[in-house]
């Protein structure tokens, strides 16, 4: 027989009713047996199912439950960062600021004051020569491809083969 579980326990059934019908109770209590028996493969595969779903359930709640705690870490970490960081704010904040006002300004034009990297020793003449980089060694040239003649011929000998294949050979006996 062929179908669901359920399906061939109701043709069995259907057969025992049958066979109750027409006086036959060998038949009856024979297809009675196998509907039973499909009834219990049927019940057993539904416990099996319904342990496997609740398995996965549970699985699925602990997952949540980590992603959860991961969550919260994260957020207490965070909040954690920022209180610090206002802190350092703070911190900076309540320090003396060095006074601009009185520095010395590297460029009258711009208002930009000056710095030890400003006070640097003066650029020297740009006309004397620097040591020249090494250049990379030059790279040879590929010589020209050379056209094969050979190949030429390789056609027209394909050609002159197959001209004589073409041809009624004189040479059978």
């Amino acid at each position: 027989m062929r179908g669901t579980p359920q399906q061939i326990i109701d043709k069995y059934n259907q057969l025992a009713r049958d066979a109750q019908l027409s006086n036959d109770r060998v038949a009856t209590e024979n297809f009675q047996q196998h509907a039973e028996h499909y009834q219990r493969l049927l019940g057993q595969a539904m416990k099996e199912q319904e342990a496997r779903r609740e398995q996965q359930e549970r699985e699925n709640k602990e997952r949540q439950a980590e992603r959860e705690r991961e969550k919260h870490d994260r957020e207490a970490a965070s909040q954690t960062v920022l209180d610090t960081s206002d802190g350092f704010v703070d911190d900076l904040a309540g320090s003396e600021q060095p006074d601009v006002i009185g520095m010395p300004f590297a460029d009258e034009k711009h208002g930009l004051i000056e710095t030890p990297e400003n006070n640097a020793a003066p650029v020297e003449n740009s006309d004397e020569k620097k040591p020249a980089a090494k250049k990379a060694p030059a790279r040879r040239r590929r010589a020209p491809k050379k056209e094969n003649p050979a190949e030429g011929e390789g056609q027209d000998a394909v050609q002159n083969v197959s001209e004589e294949t073409d041809a009624p050979s004189s040479d059978v006996a």
